[in-house]
């Protein structure tokens, strides 16, 4: 049943539109783009964020810009005396934040990888609170730029597909930035589903619907079906590892199938049981992951 909040913003659209579909269609993206507040709701995420506070101040933080907005970067310095094994840029997903990879983070680290984890526009201790796929496209580009790139991408959900997006040049006016080896975590394959399934959940008329994917599209720069990860993933010889969840309530299967079906350079592997949350700091997922990017130096050492 939906929430009385919902009720009231579906009754509000819906009066919008009979007046303007455009303008229902403009209040829908705002709403869609205003991200959520910052404070830990639930018992768990409380935990999650207490245990990482001492691990993240480990980090140095370094604050990006770029056209449109500002990120914050925490960079953990790969281990003195190690092998180094790489620099690695993760990515959270939507309503989450750098401190909630904490796990997959430390693995990284022990494993002799420089890691940064973004804190994307609008979470964690980014400013703002408003984040586009173009945003966060631009925020991994800007630390692309500062940190002299990256061999590995990471993402968790939205940030998976962020970072597909970014390898692949989805987004206009920002370089495709290719590293050699590419993680995601339950993503999101595509962008169109999303504004259909918020048109869905505001109960968007047809006209209000159009013009809300109209709003986007002017704002990208380009149609809602360019932004394919899938299919620019499989465009890439970068050897991409999908990793996903069957009892995913919020991002379903059929995007982590899409991802396996577009190249050869896609593996999928299924981490059923994990949801969609508990799934990125899982230690078999983390460890596979970290074997995932150990692979490469064997191949070029072979």
């Amino acid at each position: 049943m939906a929430s009385f909040g919902l009720k009231v913003i579906r009754l509000a659209l819906s009066g919008v539109a009979r007046i303007s579909p455009d303008a229902a269609g403009r209040a829908a993206f705002r709403l869609f783009a205003t991200t959520p507040g910052r404070r830990p709701k639930t018992s768990k995420e409380k935990e999650l964020f207490a245990r990482s506070l001492g691990w993240m101040r480990q980090a140095q933080r370094v604050e990006l810009r770029f056209a449109g907005g500002t990120a914050v970067a925490h960079r953990f310095a790969a281990r003195p005396c190690e092998n180094f094994a790489g620099r690695v840029l993760v990515v959270h997903g939507w309503g989450s934040r750098a401190a909630y990879l904490t796990a997959l983070t430390e693995g990284l680290v022990a494993a002799g990888h420089e890691v940064v984890a973004l804190d994307l526009p609008g979470h964690g201790s980014s400013r703002g609170r408003t984040l586009t796929l173009p945003m966060a496209v631009r925020a991994i580009d800007a630390a692309w730029q500062r940190f002299g790139g990256f061999d590995f991408f990471c993402g968790h959900s939205f940030g998976g597909a962020s970072l597909a997006c970014a390898a692949s040049g989805l987004v206009p006016s920002v370089p495709a930035h290719r590293p050699r080896r590419l993680v995601t975590i339950g993503s999101p394959s595509e962008m169109t589903w999303l504004f259909k399934d918020l048109g869905r959940i505001l109960k968007l008329g047809a006209k209000a619907q159009d013009a809300l994917e109209g709003h986007v599209e002017r704002i990208a720069g380009a149609p809602l079906s360019a932004f394919d990860a899938a299919s620019g993933a499989g465009r890439l010889e970068t050897p991409m590892l999908v990793i996903h969840a069957e009892d995913d309530k919020e991002v379903s299967a059929t995007h982590a199938r899409r991802y396996a079906e577009s190249g050869q350079n896609v593996t999928l592997e299924w981490a059923n049981g994990l949801g969609h949350r508990r799934i990125v700091s899982a230690e078999p997922v983390i460890g596979r992951i970290v074997d995932f990017f150990a692979e490469d130096a064997r191949r070029i050492a072979a």
